[in-house]
């Protein structure tokens, strides 16, 4: 069984390290990052056999890709706290000559990082790629990866939705984090996206909803599901409802922290909302 109040206290920290290096930089992407910290800690603490002696090729060991790279400081602060390097390397968060750059890249060696991505829209189409590989591999382990909602108006994705689905790529477990808010405001605003479920169903997914995308036990469920509705024909999605900004009052809910780094008073108000747990770097 999950140690929900250890993953709650990794879940604080990190929030805690997302603010103080995006507000370090005064620059990067808090609200997404903070909306996402729940999935990250479940994914990295309890879910994927994955292995922080970090090689490139990941032979029997699931994989994780994030194709909405901007909510790097997320994955980085979840990396760092998985031991894949060290903590205080966080503090070089979008600095020149920095590994930890505002969107994940390969160039400098990082570990835990496979692919660079940012670009949106081209990370399931890397995803299945990779769990092709592994199909040919005869290697039985799972590709995860996350993607932005707002992400799926790029149309590469449903070029790659439609290839998974033919090609039965079925240990590909995908994510949307479906905050419905992107840089510009709702979704709904920007350009609708209608019925996210149903259309993946239409493309023959294997489709799950999880509402309580912020909730540790919830989600730990939602992925030991879709482990179990793997390996059956069919590639899986999560449907994951979060909250944008989640964990500091001010930020929740609202697409105007998408980009933007507290000043001051904001870090010291927001730090206090989420108390040190596990030691800041």
């Amino acid at each position: 069984m999950p140690n929900i109040p250890e993953l709650k206290d990794i879940c604080t920290q990190i929030r805690r390290d997302i603010l103080r290096m995006v507000h370090a930089n005064n620059s990067g992407h808090p609200g997404g990052s903070l909306g996402c910290t729940e999935f990250f800690v479940s994914l990295y603490f309890e879910i994927m056999n994955h292995n922080n002696n970090f090689s490139m090729d990941g032979i029997n060991e699931d994989l994780f890709f994030l194709s909405n790279g901007h909510i790097s400081p997320v994955w980085y602060a979840t990396l760092a706290r998985s031991g894949y390097f060290e903590l205080a390397e966080l503090a070089t968060f979008r600095k020149i000559n920095s590994r930890l750059q505002g969107h994940p890249t390969t160039h400098d060696n990082l570990q835990g990082v496979r692919v660079s991505s940012g670009s949106l829209g081209q990370g399931l189409s890397v995803a299945i790629g990779a769990a092709l590989t592994k199909k040919l591999n005869k290697d039985n382990s799972y590709i995860y990866s996350l993607h932005g909602d707002g992400e799926l108006q790029e149309g590469q994705n449903w070029e790659a939705i439609m290839y998974a689905s033919a090609n039965k790529v079925d240990n590909l477990i995908a994510t949307i984090d479906y905050n419905k808010k992107q840089i510009d405001g709702s979704i709904n605003d920007v350009l609708p996206m209608g019925d996210i479920a149903k259309k993946f169903r239409a493309f023959d997914w294997e489709v799950m909803v999880e509402k309580d995308g912020n909730n540790l036990e919830a989600i730990i469920s939602c992925l030991n599901n879709a482990k179990d509705l793997s390996a059956k024909g069919k590639p899986v999605v999560i449907i994951l409802h979060t909250e944008m900004g989640n964990g500091v009052d001010f930020m929740i809910g609202t697409h105007a922290w998408h980009g933007v780094a507290p000043n001051d008073e904001q870090l010291a108000d927001a730090l206090s909302q989420n108390p040190e747990t596990l030691g800041d770097y």
